[in-house]
């Protein structure tokens, strides 16, 4: 059973997994491209007609009506073979002195976004895109009647550099039973500038940035896609609505298109500029308690993995840049690509 330690000084949650250390190349990244050498020869478990190598689906999109785990599908949702945490059981919370401990209890799903081995999540059609951002929504819909779930990640890893160890187009869904400190820190930080301004933090940025333009990239109706003030990673992005919408679950289906268009414009900007870099991106929405508010606004974050975290930002929590955000929006905007 994974667990889950909460550091008394800073007030951040560790899973400790032990299986995870089952997972072949776990601790070897150099090996990991023999691996899907390997995996190309013996059958991705991710590739049409290779189901029985998964666990059961979840949910699947099949247009043909086709039986559960076979080919004919188009999305597929699956249980990770070598989950973060545990689905059965009970969180047991304990202090052990000072310490805060539980048992590694919540979900740890894997969306095969599609059946073609070799495409990229920014290769795929915008109908495609939109049954991935859509199956988003199914998911965290279907964790948030599960009342030990705090909270629903969804992330993504592009490239080995990124943590991708399988190279089939696939994205991940953690249900926690907690809430994520990046996410508590961005809400706390929200709900202290609304008590001061009585306005959505968020709301201002998408206000100011789209007056002035430096920092957008892409906008359409209902999304805007911007670099933030201070960003982290170089070329680091976000895609937020500009309507106020605290959960991503209140998105309907005239949005998600807007969304998937933006997000595959921005995507594709940022491979024909960067020569299709290894990237991570996550959704931060409210928790799962929280059903809706004024002050937290939904958002994709986009990080290529260009630069290393070394001993100067683990030291001192402060991130070296080189790319000003104003310069890399500009040249994200001015890219040019070809649909």
């Amino acid at each position: 059973m994974p667990e889950l330690r909460k550091d008394p000084i800073l007030g951040r949650w560790v899973i400790i997994a032990p299986e995870r250390s089952k997972r072949p190349t776990y601790f070897h990244v150099p090996e990991v491209a023999a691996a899907e050498e390997d995996l190309k020869r013996e059958g991705c478990p991710f590739c049409p007609g290779n189901e029985q190598l998964t666990l059961p689906e979840i949910l699947a999109y099949r247009p043909d009506q086709s039986q559960a785990d076979t080919a004919g599908w188009t999305l597929r949702v699956i249980p990770n073979k070598f989950p973060f945490l545990a689905f059965e059981g009970e969180l047991e919370k304990e202090g052990v002195g000072l310490y805060d401990r539980m048992n590694g209890v919540g979900s740890h799903e894997v969306l095969i976004e599609t059946p073609e081995h070799n495409s990229t999540l920014a290769s795929l059609s915008l109908s495609k895109f939109e049954d991935v951002l859509w199956a988003f929504r199914d998911r965290i819909s279907s964790l948030r009647h599960d009342e030990k779930f705090k909270y629903v990640l969804i992330f993504k890893n592009q490239g080995r550099a990124a943590g991708a160890t399988l190279e089939h187009p696939h994205s991940q869904v953690i249900a926690l039973p907690v809430v994520p400190k990046a996410v508590v820190d961005e809400m706390n930080g929200s709900e202290k500038y609304f008590h001061y301004r009585d306005r959505c933090i968020y709301c201002d940025i998408i206000r100011q940035d789209a007056a002035d333009g430096m920092r957008v990239i892409e906008e359409n109706e209902d999304f805007i896609a911007i670099t933030p003030f201070a960003p982290i990673a170089p070329y680091e992005f976000w895609i937020l609505p500009e309507q106020h919408y605290s959960i991503y679950e209140q998105i309907n289906r005239r949005q998600i298109e807007n969304l998937a268009r933006i997000f595959l414009q921005t995507l594709r900007k940022m491979d024909a500029a960067l020569d299709n870099p290894p990237y991570n991106f996550m959704l931060h929405t409210a928790p799962l308690g929280d059903e809706s508010n004024e002050y937290y606004h939904w958002h994709f974050e986009v990080m290529p993995k260009l630069s290393i975290v070394a001993g100067f930002e683990w030291g001192s929590g402060f991130y070296i840049n080189p790319i000003p955000p104003e310069d890399s929006a500009r040249l994200l905007r001015e890219q040019t690509i070809h649909s």
